[in-house]
Protein backbone atom coordinates (compact mmCIF):
# COMPACT_ATOMS: atom_id res chain seq x y z
CA UNK A 1 0.00 0.00 0.00
CA UNK A 2 1.26 3.24 -0.98
CA UNK A 3 2.44 5.80 1.71
CA UNK A 4 -0.24 8.60 -0.17
CA UNK A 5 -3.19 6.07 1.05
CA UNK A 6 -3.49 6.22 4.48
CA UNK A 7 -4.80 3.30 6.12
CA UNK A 8 -8.32 3.12 7.74
CA UNK A 9 -7.71 0.34 9.48
CA UNK A 10 -4.45 -0.43 10.73
CA UNK A 11 -3.68 -3.76 13.06
CA UNK A 12 0.09 -3.95 14.70
CA UNK A 13 1.60 -7.13 16.38
CA UNK A 14 -1.82 -7.90 17.69
CA UNK A 15 -1.97 -10.51 20.35
CA UNK A 16 -5.68 -11.86 21.88
CA UNK A 17 -5.16 -14.16 24.68
CA UNK A 18 -7.95 -16.41 26.29
CA UNK A 19 -8.03 -17.19 30.18
CA UNK A 20 -9.06 -20.83 30.49
CA UNK A 21 -9.63 -23.68 32.97
CA UNK A 22 -6.28 -25.18 31.74
CA UNK A 23 -3.96 -21.88 32.07
CA UNK A 24 -3.69 -19.04 29.35
CA UNK A 25 -4.36 -19.52 25.30
CA UNK A 26 -2.84 -17.21 23.02
CA UNK A 27 -5.35 -17.26 20.06
CA UNK A 28 -3.55 -14.20 17.67
CA UNK A 29 0.18 -13.68 18.01
CA UNK A 30 1.53 -10.32 16.39
CA UNK A 31 -1.11 -10.35 13.51
CA UNK A 32 -0.48 -7.59 11.42
CA UNK A 33 -2.51 -6.10 8.66
CA UNK A 34 -3.91 -2.87 7.14
CA UNK A 35 -7.00 -2.07 5.09
CA UNK A 36 -7.81 0.98 3.05
CA UNK A 37 -11.09 3.07 2.98
CA UNK A 38 -13.09 1.70 0.27
CA UNK A 39 -10.72 -1.47 -0.30
CA UNK A 40 -12.01 -4.81 0.48
CA UNK A 41 -9.65 -7.67 2.41
CA UNK A 42 -10.25 -11.14 3.38
CA UNK A 43 -8.91 -13.04 5.96
CA UNK A 44 -8.63 -16.89 5.21
CA UNK A 45 -7.71 -19.70 7.15
CA UNK A 46 -9.79 -23.04 8.80
CA UNK A 47 -11.08 -23.35 11.94
CA UNK A 48 -9.41 -21.64 14.85
CA UNK A 49 -6.68 -19.99 12.46
CA UNK A 50 -7.68 -16.63 14.51
CA UNK A 51 -9.39 -14.65 11.78
CA UNK A 52 -12.87 -14.18 13.62
CA UNK A 53 -10.55 -13.56 16.83
CA UNK A 54 -9.06 -10.94 15.22
CA UNK A 55 -12.33 -9.99 13.87
CA UNK A 56 -14.02 -9.70 17.17
CA UNK A 57 -10.69 -7.95 18.62
CA UNK A 58 -10.80 -4.81 16.14
CA UNK A 59 -14.70 -4.15 17.11
CA UNK A 60 -13.98 -5.21 20.61
CA UNK A 61 -16.45 -7.61 21.06
CA UNK A 62 -14.32 -10.48 22.42
CA UNK A 63 -15.56 -13.17 24.69
CA UNK A 64 -15.41 -12.29 28.43
CA UNK A 65 -12.30 -14.24 29.05
CA UNK A 66 -10.45 -12.95 26.13
CA UNK A 67 -8.39 -9.57 26.47
CA UNK A 68 -6.24 -8.20 23.94
CA UNK A 69 -2.65 -8.35 25.61
CA UNK A 70 0.03 -6.65 23.32
CA UNK A 71 -0.14 -4.17 20.17
CA UNK A 72 -2.02 -1.77 18.09
CA UNK A 73 -5.67 -1.39 16.68
CA UNK A 74 -6.01 2.06 15.04
CA UNK A 75 -8.78 3.19 13.46
CA UNK A 76 -8.48 6.49 11.69
CA UNK A 77 -5.19 7.30 13.28
CA UNK A 78 -7.67 6.78 16.88
CA UNK A 79 -6.23 3.78 19.10
CA UNK A 80 -8.81 1.47 20.02
CA UNK A 81 -6.64 -1.02 22.12
CA UNK A 82 -7.54 0.09 25.95
CA UNK A 83 -10.49 2.39 24.74
CA UNK A 84 -13.53 2.67 27.38
CA UNK A 85 -16.80 0.46 26.89
CA UNK A 86 -18.79 3.57 26.24
CA UNK A 87 -16.34 4.51 23.53
CA UNK A 88 -16.48 1.44 21.69
CA UNK A 89 -20.39 1.80 22.05
CA UNK A 90 -20.20 4.67 20.04
CA UNK A 91 -17.39 3.09 17.20
CA UNK A 92 -19.40 -0.08 16.93
CA UNK A 93 -22.44 0.35 14.36
CA UNK A 94 -21.65 4.24 13.64
CA UNK A 95 -18.22 3.94 12.29
CA UNK A 96 -17.74 -0.10 12.57
CA UNK A 97 -20.75 -2.00 10.98
CA UNK A 98 -20.87 -5.70 11.50
CA UNK A 99 -22.74 -8.48 9.76
CA UNK A 100 -22.63 -11.75 11.22
CA UNK A 101 -22.13 -15.37 10.31
CA UNK A 102 -25.70 -16.85 11.60
CA UNK A 103 -28.64 -14.80 10.70
CA UNK A 104 -31.08 -17.08 12.70
CA UNK A 105 -29.32 -16.69 16.15
CA UNK A 106 -27.95 -12.49 15.83
CA UNK A 107 -31.74 -11.92 15.32
CA UNK A 108 -34.25 -11.64 17.68
CA UNK A 109 -36.77 -14.20 17.02
CA UNK A 110 -39.57 -12.07 19.25
CA UNK A 111 -38.86 -8.79 17.91
CA UNK A 112 -40.15 -7.35 14.50
CA UNK A 113 -37.11 -6.54 11.86
CA UNK A 114 -38.24 -3.10 11.53
CA UNK A 115 -37.54 -3.01 15.57
CA UNK A 116 -34.50 -4.14 14.94
CA UNK A 117 -33.10 -1.54 12.63
CA UNK A 118 -35.20 0.83 14.00
CA UNK A 119 -33.28 0.07 17.29
CA UNK A 120 -29.84 0.83 15.58
CA UNK A 121 -30.56 4.20 14.34
CA UNK A 122 -32.15 5.39 17.36
CA UNK A 123 -29.16 4.25 19.21
CA UNK A 124 -26.35 6.11 17.19
CA UNK A 125 -28.92 9.27 16.46
CA UNK A 126 -29.38 8.75 13.28
CA UNK A 127 -33.60 9.26 13.31
CA UNK A 128 -35.62 10.22 15.95
CA UNK A 129 -39.24 8.67 16.82
CA UNK A 130 -41.30 10.74 14.47
CA UNK A 131 -39.14 9.64 10.99
CA UNK A 132 -37.49 6.28 12.24
CA UNK A 133 -40.33 4.35 10.32
CA UNK A 134 -39.42 6.02 7.16
CA UNK A 135 -35.95 5.28 7.53
CA UNK A 136 -36.26 1.83 8.74
CA UNK A 137 -38.25 1.31 5.03
CA UNK A 138 -35.19 3.40 3.12
CA UNK A 139 -32.41 0.88 4.94
CA UNK A 140 -34.37 -2.27 3.87
CA UNK A 141 -34.90 -1.11 0.83
CA UNK A 142 -31.07 -0.23 0.63
CA UNK A 143 -30.12 -3.79 1.26
CA UNK A 144 -32.36 -5.49 -1.18
CA UNK A 145 -35.36 -6.74 0.18
CA UNK A 146 -38.61 -6.50 -1.66
CA UNK A 147 -41.94 -4.48 -0.25
CA UNK A 148 -39.34 -3.13 2.63
CA UNK A 149 -42.16 -1.61 4.31
CA UNK A 150 -44.20 -5.00 5.09
CA UNK A 151 -41.34 -6.54 5.07
CA UNK A 152 -40.28 -5.04 8.40
CA UNK A 153 -43.44 -5.65 10.13
CA UNK A 154 -42.41 -9.21 9.95
CA UNK A 155 -40.55 -11.95 12.25
CA UNK A 156 -37.26 -13.58 11.83
CA UNK A 157 -38.61 -16.57 11.23
CA UNK A 158 -40.72 -15.73 8.82
CA UNK A 159 -37.70 -14.67 6.54
CA UNK A 160 -35.65 -17.04 4.69
CA UNK A 161 -31.91 -17.59 5.16
CA UNK A 162 -31.09 -14.79 2.62
CA UNK A 163 -33.16 -12.52 3.80
CA UNK A 164 -32.71 -12.70 7.27
CA UNK A 165 -28.80 -12.41 5.76
CA UNK A 166 -30.09 -8.67 4.25
CA UNK A 167 -31.74 -7.64 7.38
CA UNK A 168 -28.15 -7.93 9.01
CA UNK A 169 -26.67 -5.91 6.20
CA UNK A 170 -29.20 -3.57 6.64
CA UNK A 171 -28.67 -3.33 10.49
CA UNK A 172 -24.44 -3.41 9.47
CA UNK A 173 -24.97 -0.77 7.19
CA UNK A 174 -27.37 1.32 8.67
CA UNK A 175 -25.12 4.22 10.61
CA UNK A 176 -22.85 3.84 7.16
CA UNK A 177 -19.99 2.96 8.84
CA UNK A 178 -16.38 3.22 7.51
CA UNK A 179 -15.75 -0.32 8.26
CA UNK A 180 -17.63 -3.09 7.92
CA UNK A 181 -16.68 -6.61 8.92
CA UNK A 182 -18.41 -9.23 7.48
CA UNK A 183 -17.42 -12.59 9.29
CA UNK A 184 -18.71 -15.62 6.45
CA UNK A 185 -21.43 -13.97 5.48
CA UNK A 186 -23.05 -16.16 3.34
CA UNK A 187 -21.44 -19.55 4.27
CA UNK A 188 -24.85 -21.17 5.26
CA UNK A 189 -26.63 -19.59 1.85
CA UNK A 190 -26.92 -21.25 -1.72
CA UNK A 191 -24.41 -20.18 -4.14
CA UNK A 192 -27.12 -18.23 -6.25
CA UNK A 193 -28.60 -16.12 -2.91
CA UNK A 194 -25.07 -15.98 -1.65
CA UNK A 195 -24.23 -14.10 -4.87
CA UNK A 196 -26.72 -11.97 -4.46
CA UNK A 197 -25.85 -11.18 -1.12
CA UNK A 198 -22.21 -10.18 -1.91
CA UNK A 199 -23.44 -8.00 -5.20
CA UNK A 200 -25.60 -6.24 -2.20
CA UNK A 201 -22.49 -5.95 0.03
CA UNK A 202 -20.19 -5.14 -2.75
CA UNK A 203 -22.82 -1.97 -4.29
CA UNK A 204 -23.84 -0.76 -1.07
CA UNK A 205 -19.71 -0.15 0.21
CA UNK A 206 -18.96 1.24 -3.07
CA UNK A 207 -21.92 3.46 -2.50
CA UNK A 208 -21.12 4.60 1.15
CA UNK A 209 -16.82 4.42 0.56
CA UNK A 210 -16.74 1.21 3.14
CA UNK A 211 -14.09 -0.66 3.38
CA UNK A 212 -14.56 -4.49 4.09
CA UNK A 213 -13.07 -6.62 5.83
CA UNK A 214 -14.08 -10.38 4.97
CA UNK A 215 -13.90 -13.21 7.03
CA UNK A 216 -14.15 -16.66 4.69
CA UNK A 217 -12.80 -20.28 4.74
CA UNK A 218 -13.82 -19.71 0.73
CA UNK A 219 -10.48 -19.01 -1.16
CA UNK A 220 -12.71 -18.70 -4.35
CA UNK A 221 -15.06 -16.51 -2.34
CA UNK A 222 -11.98 -14.13 -1.21
CA UNK A 223 -10.36 -14.01 -4.47
CA UNK A 224 -12.96 -12.86 -6.06
CA UNK A 225 -14.21 -10.44 -4.30
CA UNK A 226 -11.30 -8.80 -2.69
CA UNK A 227 -8.65 -7.05 -3.40
CA UNK A 228 -6.18 -8.35 -1.32
CA UNK A 229 -5.91 -11.40 0.77
CA UNK A 230 -4.49 -12.03 4.59
CA UNK A 231 -4.04 -16.10 5.28
CA UNK A 232 -3.90 -17.22 8.72
CA UNK A 233 -3.15 -20.27 10.36
CA UNK A 234 -2.45 -21.11 14.62
CA UNK A 235 -2.97 -17.58 15.19
CA UNK A 236 -0.49 -16.38 13.15
CA UNK A 237 0.00 -14.29 9.65
CA UNK A 238 1.23 -16.45 7.54
CA UNK A 239 1.14 -14.66 3.93
CA UNK A 240 -0.36 -11.91 2.55
CA UNK A 241 -0.94 -9.78 -0.46
CA UNK A 242 -2.82 -9.47 -3.76
CA UNK A 243 -5.96 -11.65 -3.91
CA UNK A 244 -5.15 -13.56 -7.21
CA UNK A 245 -1.62 -13.86 -6.61
CA UNK A 246 -2.29 -15.87 -3.42
CA UNK A 247 -4.60 -17.95 -5.20
CA UNK A 248 -2.58 -18.16 -8.05
CA UNK A 249 0.90 -18.54 -7.00
CA UNK A 250 0.87 -19.20 -3.09
CA UNK A 251 3.98 -19.32 -1.69
CA UNK A 252 3.68 -20.79 2.24
CA UNK A 253 3.50 -24.22 2.43
CA UNK A 254 -0.38 -23.94 4.37
CA UNK A 255 -1.93 -21.58 1.61
CA UNK A 256 -0.27 -24.02 -0.71
CA UNK A 257 -2.16 -26.66 1.11
CA UNK A 258 -5.56 -24.71 1.74
CA UNK A 259 -5.55 -23.76 -2.24
CA UNK A 260 -4.89 -27.58 -3.00
CA UNK A 261 -7.48 -28.81 -0.81
CA UNK A 262 -10.20 -26.11 -1.93
CA UNK A 263 -12.69 -27.76 -3.85
CA UNK A 264 -13.83 -26.54 -7.75
CA UNK A 265 -15.93 -27.16 -10.33
CA UNK A 266 -12.38 -27.61 -12.35
CA UNK A 267 -11.44 -30.53 -10.54
CA UNK A 268 -12.63 -34.35 -11.35
CA UNK A 269 -13.94 -36.90 -9.26
CA UNK A 270 -12.08 -37.90 -6.72
CA UNK A 271 -11.91 -41.59 -8.02
CA UNK A 272 -12.21 -41.33 -11.81
CA UNK A 273 -11.23 -44.51 -12.65
CA UNK A 274 -14.84 -45.92 -11.39
CA UNK A 275 -16.83 -42.93 -13.82
CA UNK A 276 -19.45 -44.18 -15.80
CA UNK A 277 -19.45 -42.77 -19.68
CA UNK A 278 -22.45 -43.88 -20.24
CA UNK A 279 -26.25 -43.69 -18.81
CA UNK A 280 -27.69 -41.33 -16.44
CA UNK A 281 -29.41 -40.86 -12.86
CA UNK A 282 -32.50 -41.78 -13.92
CA UNK A 283 -31.57 -45.56 -15.64
CA UNK A 284 -34.24 -47.15 -13.96
CA UNK A 285 -34.72 -51.03 -14.32
CA UNK A 286 -31.17 -52.27 -14.26
CA UNK A 287 -30.05 -54.93 -12.70
CA UNK A 288 -27.11 -52.70 -10.68
CA UNK A 289 -29.66 -50.16 -9.37
CA UNK A 290 -30.22 -50.35 -5.57
CA UNK A 291 -32.68 -47.31 -4.80
CA UNK A 292 -35.58 -46.42 -7.45
CA UNK A 293 -37.71 -42.91 -7.12
CA UNK A 294 -40.99 -43.16 -9.88
CA UNK A 295 -42.92 -40.45 -10.11
CA UNK A 296 -42.61 -39.28 -6.57
CA UNK A 297 -44.54 -36.31 -5.25
CA UNK A 298 -44.73 -34.79 -1.72
CA UNK A 299 -47.00 -32.40 -0.89
CA UNK A 300 -47.50 -30.54 2.32
CA UNK A 301 -50.24 -28.30 3.72
CA UNK A 302 -49.58 -25.14 4.79
CA UNK A 303 -51.81 -22.84 7.31
CA UNK A 304 -53.20 -20.03 5.38
CA UNK A 305 -53.19 -21.63 1.44
CA UNK A 306 -55.71 -23.18 -0.16
CA UNK A 307 -53.89 -25.52 -2.21
CA UNK A 308 -51.36 -28.15 -0.69
CA UNK A 309 -47.56 -27.01 -1.40
CA UNK A 310 -45.77 -29.45 -4.06
CA UNK A 311 -42.05 -29.73 -1.79
CA UNK A 312 -41.16 -32.63 -4.76
CA UNK A 313 -43.47 -32.73 -7.59
CA UNK A 314 -43.08 -35.79 -10.24
CA UNK A 315 -39.60 -36.89 -9.58
CA UNK A 316 -38.13 -40.14 -10.84
CA UNK A 317 -34.41 -41.04 -9.91
CA UNK A 318 -32.16 -43.98 -9.68
CA UNK A 319 -29.41 -44.91 -7.62
CA UNK A 320 -26.89 -46.97 -9.17
CA UNK A 321 -25.47 -49.95 -6.20
CA UNK A 322 -21.52 -48.67 -5.07
CA UNK A 323 -22.30 -45.30 -7.09
CA UNK A 324 -23.03 -41.62 -5.91
CA UNK A 325 -25.84 -40.09 -6.97
CA UNK A 326 -25.96 -36.00 -5.87
CA UNK A 327 -29.13 -34.21 -5.90
CA UNK A 328 -28.20 -30.55 -6.41
CA UNK A 329 -30.36 -27.58 -6.18
CA UNK A 330 -30.92 -24.45 -3.83
CA UNK A 331 -32.82 -24.21 -0.48
CA UNK A 332 -36.39 -25.22 -1.31
CA UNK A 333 -35.68 -26.95 -4.35
CA UNK A 334 -36.66 -30.09 -2.87
CA UNK A 335 -33.37 -32.24 -2.52
CA UNK A 336 -33.42 -32.76 1.53
CA UNK A 337 -37.92 -33.76 1.11
CA UNK A 338 -36.43 -36.49 -0.98
CA UNK A 339 -33.89 -37.55 0.71
CA UNK A 340 -35.99 -37.89 3.80
CA UNK A 341 -38.59 -39.61 2.09
CA UNK A 342 -35.92 -42.73 1.24
CA UNK A 343 -34.98 -42.63 5.43
CA UNK A 344 -38.87 -42.86 5.98
CA UNK A 345 -38.97 -39.11 7.95
CA UNK A 346 -41.87 -38.45 5.09
CA UNK A 347 -44.47 -40.80 3.11
CA UNK A 348 -44.86 -39.85 -0.67
CA UNK A 349 -48.15 -38.33 -1.30
CA UNK A 350 -47.61 -39.83 -4.65
CA UNK A 351 -45.46 -42.40 -6.72
CA UNK A 352 -43.20 -44.99 -5.07
CA UNK A 353 -39.51 -45.62 -3.63
CA UNK A 354 -37.96 -48.82 -3.92
CA UNK A 355 -35.25 -50.89 -2.46
CA UNK A 356 -33.70 -53.57 -3.98
CA UNK A 357 -37.19 -53.47 -5.69
CA UNK A 358 -39.16 -53.44 -3.13
CA UNK A 359 -41.61 -50.52 -2.35
CA UNK A 360 -39.96 -49.42 1.02
CA UNK A 361 -43.81 -48.10 2.04
CA UNK A 362 -44.73 -51.74 1.52
CA UNK A 363 -42.79 -53.53 3.37
CA UNK A 364 -43.48 -56.06 6.71
CA UNK A 365 -42.46 -55.28 10.14
CA UNK A 366 -39.51 -57.73 9.77
CA UNK A 367 -38.33 -56.42 6.37
CA UNK A 368 -38.61 -52.60 7.76
CA UNK A 369 -36.62 -53.69 10.02
CA UNK A 370 -33.78 -54.52 7.65
CA UNK A 371 -34.44 -52.28 6.00
CA UNK A 372 -33.46 -49.23 8.56
CA UNK A 373 -30.20 -51.10 9.35
CA UNK A 374 -29.18 -50.90 5.67
CA UNK A 375 -30.45 -47.44 4.32
CA UNK A 376 -28.38 -44.84 7.02
CA UNK A 377 -27.74 -40.87 7.24
CA UNK A 378 -25.38 -38.81 8.11
CA UNK A 379 -26.59 -34.89 8.47
CA UNK A 380 -25.49 -32.03 7.95
CA UNK A 381 -24.40 -30.28 11.25
CA UNK A 382 -21.91 -32.51 13.26
CA UNK A 383 -22.22 -30.03 16.76
CA UNK A 384 -25.81 -30.79 17.05
CA UNK A 385 -26.29 -34.83 15.33
CA UNK A 386 -24.39 -36.04 17.91
CA UNK A 387 -25.82 -36.84 21.45
CA UNK A 388 -23.71 -34.02 23.72
CA UNK A 389 -24.32 -36.10 27.43
CA UNK A 390 -22.77 -39.36 25.53
CA UNK A 391 -19.64 -40.98 25.08
CA UNK A 392 -18.25 -40.99 21.75
CA UNK A 393 -17.89 -45.26 22.27
CA UNK A 394 -22.37 -44.95 23.37
CA UNK A 395 -22.80 -42.77 20.34
CA UNK A 396 -21.33 -45.12 17.99
CA UNK A 397 -22.56 -48.53 19.99
CA UNK A 398 -26.16 -47.23 19.88
CA UNK A 399 -27.39 -48.87 16.76
CA UNK A 400 -25.66 -52.00 17.21
CA UNK A 401 -26.70 -52.25 20.80
CA UNK A 402 -30.67 -50.61 19.63
CA UNK A 403 -30.76 -54.09 16.55
CA UNK A 404 -29.12 -56.35 19.41
CA UNK A 405 -26.07 -57.14 17.57
CA UNK A 406 -23.25 -58.99 19.50
CA UNK A 407 -22.64 -59.15 22.79
CA UNK A 408 -21.56 -56.27 24.66
CA UNK A 409 -17.52 -57.44 24.46
CA UNK A 410 -18.17 -57.85 20.48
CA UNK A 411 -19.78 -54.47 20.14
CA UNK A 412 -16.74 -52.85 22.25
CA UNK A 413 -14.49 -54.25 19.68
CA UNK A 414 -16.82 -53.03 16.86
CA UNK A 415 -16.15 -49.55 18.01
CA UNK A 416 -12.72 -49.87 17.62
CA UNK A 417 -13.16 -51.20 14.14
CA UNK A 418 -15.23 -48.99 13.32
CA UNK A 419 -12.95 -45.78 14.93
CA UNK A 420 -9.80 -47.15 13.42
CA UNK A 421 -12.17 -47.56 9.96
CA UNK A 422 -12.85 -43.73 9.70
CA UNK A 423 -9.03 -42.71 10.87
CA UNK A 424 -10.00 -42.09 14.66
CA UNK A 425 -7.40 -43.12 17.18
CA UNK A 426 -9.43 -45.89 20.06
CA UNK A 427 -8.69 -43.94 22.98
CA UNK A 428 -11.20 -41.24 21.63
CA UNK A 429 -14.12 -43.89 22.49
CA UNK A 430 -13.75 -42.37 26.27
CA UNK A 431 -14.16 -38.38 24.91
CA UNK A 432 -17.61 -36.62 24.76
CA UNK A 433 -18.54 -34.65 21.41
CA UNK A 434 -17.71 -30.83 23.37
CA UNK A 435 -13.77 -32.41 22.98
CA UNK A 436 -13.62 -33.44 19.26
CA UNK A 437 -13.22 -30.65 16.88
CA UNK A 438 -16.30 -30.39 13.69
CA UNK A 439 -14.06 -32.69 11.46
CA UNK A 440 -13.46 -35.67 14.47
CA UNK A 441 -17.36 -35.13 15.26
CA UNK A 442 -18.43 -36.09 11.28
CA UNK A 443 -16.24 -38.87 11.71
CA UNK A 444 -17.99 -40.03 14.20
CA UNK A 445 -21.09 -39.81 12.74
CA UNK A 446 -20.11 -41.32 9.76
CA UNK A 447 -18.73 -44.67 11.78
CA UNK A 448 -22.08 -44.49 13.69
CA UNK A 449 -23.87 -44.95 10.44
CA UNK A 450 -21.32 -47.63 9.28
CA UNK A 451 -22.09 -49.75 12.49
CA UNK A 452 -24.79 -51.96 11.17
CA UNK A 453 -22.83 -52.28 7.74
CA UNK A 454 -25.30 -50.53 5.28
CA UNK A 455 -25.62 -50.92 1.65
CA UNK A 456 -26.87 -47.12 1.26
CA UNK A 457 -25.90 -44.01 3.25
CA UNK A 458 -27.83 -40.82 2.71
CA UNK A 459 -25.54 -37.90 3.07
CA UNK A 460 -27.48 -34.50 3.60
CA UNK A 461 -25.07 -31.34 3.34
CA UNK A 462 -22.60 -33.41 5.27
CA UNK A 463 -19.22 -31.14 4.50
CA UNK A 464 -21.25 -27.73 4.31
CA UNK A 465 -19.84 -26.96 8.04
CA UNK A 466 -16.71 -28.01 8.07
CA UNK A 467 -13.53 -26.04 6.46
CA UNK A 468 -11.96 -26.96 3.00
CA UNK A 469 -9.07 -29.13 4.64
CA UNK A 470 -11.42 -30.97 6.92
CA UNK A 471 -13.65 -31.25 4.36
CA UNK A 472 -11.60 -32.65 1.40
CA UNK A 473 -10.34 -35.25 4.35
CA UNK A 474 -14.01 -36.14 4.74
CA UNK A 475 -14.98 -36.24 0.79
CA UNK A 476 -11.96 -38.51 0.94
CA UNK A 477 -12.61 -40.79 3.23
CA UNK A 478 -16.04 -41.73 2.10
CA UNK A 479 -14.76 -42.27 -1.51
CA UNK A 480 -12.16 -44.49 0.40
CA UNK A 481 -15.46 -46.39 2.14
CA UNK A 482 -16.90 -46.78 -1.15
CA UNK A 483 -14.52 -48.49 -2.59
CA UNK A 484 -13.55 -50.85 0.48
CA UNK A 485 -17.44 -51.50 1.07
CA UNK A 486 -18.98 -51.05 -1.70
CA UNK A 487 -21.69 -48.37 -0.38
CA UNK A 488 -24.31 -46.47 -2.79
CA UNK A 489 -24.37 -42.26 -1.69
CA UNK A 490 -27.41 -40.36 -1.95
CA UNK A 491 -25.62 -37.05 -1.61
CA UNK A 492 -27.68 -33.71 -1.24
CA UNK A 493 -25.67 -30.40 -1.00
CA UNK A 494 -25.82 -26.94 -2.51
CA UNK A 495 -21.85 -26.48 -2.90
CA UNK A 496 -21.53 -28.05 -6.93
CA UNK A 497 -17.47 -27.67 -5.98
CA UNK A 498 -18.01 -30.45 -3.14
CA UNK A 499 -20.43 -32.49 -5.59
CA UNK A 500 -17.95 -32.52 -8.68
CA UNK A 501 -15.20 -34.22 -6.05
CA UNK A 502 -17.72 -36.54 -5.06
CA UNK A 503 -20.53 -38.05 -7.51
CA UNK A 504 -21.05 -40.12 -10.35
CA UNK A 505 -24.32 -38.93 -11.06
CA UNK A 506 -25.84 -35.75 -10.53
CA UNK A 507 -29.77 -34.59 -10.25
CA UNK A 508 -30.38 -31.11 -10.03
CA UNK A 509 -33.65 -29.78 -8.99
CA UNK A 510 -35.47 -26.47 -9.19
CA UNK A 511 -38.78 -25.69 -7.14
CA UNK A 512 -39.67 -29.33 -6.61
CA UNK A 513 -38.89 -30.84 -10.06
CA UNK A 514 -35.95 -32.39 -11.28
CA UNK A 515 -34.75 -30.05 -14.05
CA UNK A 516 -31.46 -32.40 -15.35
CA UNK A 517 -30.05 -35.74 -14.72
CA UNK A 518 -27.14 -37.04 -15.87
CA UNK A 519 -23.36 -38.05 -15.31
CA UNK A 520 -21.33 -36.13 -13.31
CA UNK A 521 -19.17 -35.25 -15.82
CA UNK A 522 -22.01 -34.28 -18.56
CA UNK A 523 -23.77 -31.60 -16.09
CA UNK A 524 -20.16 -29.95 -15.50
CA UNK A 525 -19.01 -30.15 -18.81
CA UNK A 526 -21.60 -29.70 -20.40
CA UNK A 527 -25.27 -28.56 -18.66
CA UNK A 528 -28.13 -28.53 -20.61
CA UNK A 529 -30.76 -26.44 -18.20
CA UNK A 530 -30.56 -23.52 -17.93
CA UNK A 531 -30.95 -23.29 -14.22
CA UNK A 532 -27.92 -25.71 -14.10
CA UNK A 533 -25.63 -23.14 -15.70
CA UNK A 534 -26.95 -20.26 -13.54
CA UNK A 535 -25.95 -22.28 -10.44
CA UNK A 536 -22.68 -23.48 -11.71
CA UNK A 537 -22.18 -19.07 -13.06
CA UNK A 538 -22.84 -18.67 -9.51
CA UNK A 539 -20.21 -20.54 -7.59
CA UNK A 540 -17.52 -18.12 -6.24
CA UNK A 541 -13.98 -17.78 -8.05
CA UNK A 542 -15.61 -20.10 -10.59
CA UNK A 543 -13.55 -18.41 -13.60
CA UNK A 544 -10.12 -18.03 -11.35
CA UNK A 545 -7.32 -19.76 -11.84
CA UNK A 546 -6.52 -22.22 -9.32
CA UNK A 547 -2.71 -23.31 -8.49
CA UNK A 548 -2.16 -26.75 -9.25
Amino acid sequence: MSDAKKPLLEVSGLKVEFTTQDGTVTAVHEASLSLAAGETLAIVGESGSGKSTTAMAIIGLLQGNGRVSAGSIKLDGEELVGASESTMRSIRGRRIGLVPQDPMSNLNPVARIGSQVAETLLAHGLADRKDVDRKVVETLEAAGLPDAAERAKSYPHEFSGGMRQRALIAIGLACRPALLIADEPTSALDVTVQRTILDQIGQMTQELGTAVLLITHDLGLAAERAQRVVVMHRGRVVEQGPARQILESPQHPYTQSLVKAAPSVAMARLRPEDLIAHGGADASGTPDVIVEFENVTKEFHVRGRREPFKAVDDVSLSVPRGKTVSIVGESGSGKTTTARMLLKAFEPTSGTIRFEGKDVFALSREEQKQFRQRVQPVFQDPYSSLNPMFTIERIIEEPLSFYGKGSKREREQRVRELLDQVALPTDMARRYPSELSGGQRQRVAIARALALSPDVIVCDEPVSALDVLVQDQILRLLGDLQRELGLSYLFISHDLAVVRLISDYVAVMQNGRLVEAATSEEIFTNPRDPYTRKLLASIPGNELKIAS
